[in-house]
């Protein structure tokens, strides 16, 4: 039950990221974007996953795990895309 209780949890954070991604990407700035906020996220989320592995309990939880962790990547990616074209209006 902890484990759907935790699938549960992550998709309903995991379900988020994608459309952030896609509202970056159309705003084409950073400006309300907090780097610091992708990258505590990314943490959490890894320490989700090294808790998963030290504890042993590796089952289909971890695989929401890694796919949000891809989604917030794209985030970051987005973030440093938005970052530069910034520089580049600035400029």
């Amino acid at each position: 039950m902890a484990s759907l209780l935790e699938t549960i949890m992550l998709i309903c954070f995991g379900m988020s990221w994608p459309m952030n991604a896609y509202k970056a990407y159309k705003a084409r700035t950073a400006a309300s974007t907090s780097l610091t906020f992708i990258l505590l996220i990314l943490f959490g989320y890894f320490c989700g996953v090294g808790a998963k592995l030290i504890s042993g309990t590796i089952n289909y939880v971890l695989v929401m795990y890694f796919i949000n962790i891809c989604t917030v990547m794209l985030n970051l990616i987005m973030y440093f895309r938005n970052k530069a074209i910034d520089n580049r209006k600035a400029q």
